[in-house]
């Protein structure tokens, strides 16, 4: 091991609630087999159930959109280069990028051209855009863990030593779904048609999806007077984020039951769900529910961002489907109307429910794997060979 008291030092940096979530599948894994380690960096509340150290907190990090990044460029790069030079100093046993692409990946060029391994864990979407940047992942990581199985060959092809552990979520979220026991949990009639609206965990996704995503539920509420409409909110911040832009919108008049967390019970509970792209939307197929994805941005993002796609979808469970097996509405085309249409559809065709539910059922089995020990074993390896 690399520190001079032979104790297995591991930093790791996760730049959001679904990263952090990932990352500690994956600590769950390493803690018992490395029980005395140093394990320090960037992450959250989940990986540190398992002993990890946070030097700075996680939410610096959870900026998305490429003008939103600009604003906070001058932070977020002090914190990087702190970071690094931190790890030059001490130069851990491994270094393990999850997600955060565009803060992990320059970072881990540097650690490893400075001899610490570096692994990268959750592939960058090169293949849904930005193609070119596998020469740089080529240039960054020592290995690569994939949690989609057609991830493999692409990494394969390019000559990166990868290993494919599945997707976590597949293992949290169980096959069979109880709603009854998460509408109990909830308070909500059992009778009634219930739909979740998760608008995104990051405060630039609230910010532009709130207020579509609301005058959705008061036209669907309208339609049927005893819908229930649950919104979950991460925390305390996007929470009150949350209620300030709905009484702004003056949309406090929508009956929608706001809870604390427990979104996967509110997806559990759900007949369908208007989500925004992102690990939420695999999260409602792995619940077999049916969902509309939909997605907004600042402007000026995306009108470059729209022109940077190789494939017709953005959200995960098409991607996986390779077809639109449910509806995506970006931007402009996020209309109230049309995202409502499309989730009465979805509330009213049971051979529709029947057939998404089917689909989920064989997307959710293709991603099963003993995530936590996969990828413990493959870190493990990589701290061996180095």
């Amino acid at each position: 091991m690399s520190s001079s008291s032979n104790r297995p030092i591991i930093s790791m940096v996760a730049g959001e609630t679904s990263g952090d979530m990932l990352a500690a599948r994956m600590l769950s894994g390493l803690r018992p087999r490395l029980p005395d380690a140093l394990m320090h960096g960037i992450g959250g509340p989940c990986m540190a159930e398992y002993g990890f150290v946070n030097d700075w907190p996680m939410d610096k990090l959870s900026v998305r959109g490429l003008f939103e990044v600009l604003v906070h460029y001058r932070e977020i790069s002090g914190i990087r280069n702190q970071l690094r030079q931190r790890l030059l100093d001490e130069k851990p046993d491994v270094f393990i990028g999850v997600d955060a692409p565009d803060f992990n990946l320059d970072l881990e060029i540097q650690l490893k051209q400075a001899g610490i391994p570096t692994m990268h864990y959750i592939s960058p979407s090169i293949w849904a855009w930005r193609g070119g940047r596998i020469k740089k992942i080529a240039e960054a990581v020592s290995h690569m863990l994939v949690v989609f199985p057609f991830e493999e060959e692409i990494y394969r092809n390019a000559g990166i030593p990868v290993t494919y552990v599945g997707h976590p979520l597949a293992q949290v979220i169980p096959m069979e779904i109880d709603m009854a026991a998460a509408r109990d949990e909830l308070g909500l009639d059992k009778n009634a048609r219930v739909v979740t609206i998760l608008p995104g965990s990051r405060m630039s996704e609230i910010k532009y999806n709130t207020e579509a995503f609301i005058r959705t539920a008061k036209i669907l509420c309208e339609r049927d007077p005893h819908l229930q409409i649950v919104v979950p909110m991460v925390g305390e911040k996007q929470r009150s984020y949350y209620i300030k832009l709905v009484v702004d919108a003056k949309l406090d008049n929508v009956p929608v039951l706001l809870i604390d967390g427990r979104s996967h019970t509110a997806i559990a509970a759900a007949d369908a769900v208007l989500v925004a792209s992102g690990t939420a939307s695999l999260e409602v197929a792995l619940f077999k529910k049916p969902m509309v994805i939909a997605y907004k941005m600042m402007e000026a993002s995306w009108q470059i961002l729209r022109h940077m796609g190789y494939q017709p979808w953005i959200g995960l469970p098409n991607i996986l489907a390779r077809e639109f097996l449910v509806p995506e509405f970006l931007q402009s085309a996020a209309r109230p109307e049309a995202m409502a249409d499309a989730i009465w559809q979805q509330l009213s065709d049971s051979a529709l429910q029947e057939r998404l539910k089917q689909r989920f059922v064989d997307m959710h089995h293709s991603l099963l794997r003993d995530t936590a020990n996969v990828s413990a074993q493959a870190v493990l390896q990589l701290i061996s060979a180095s």
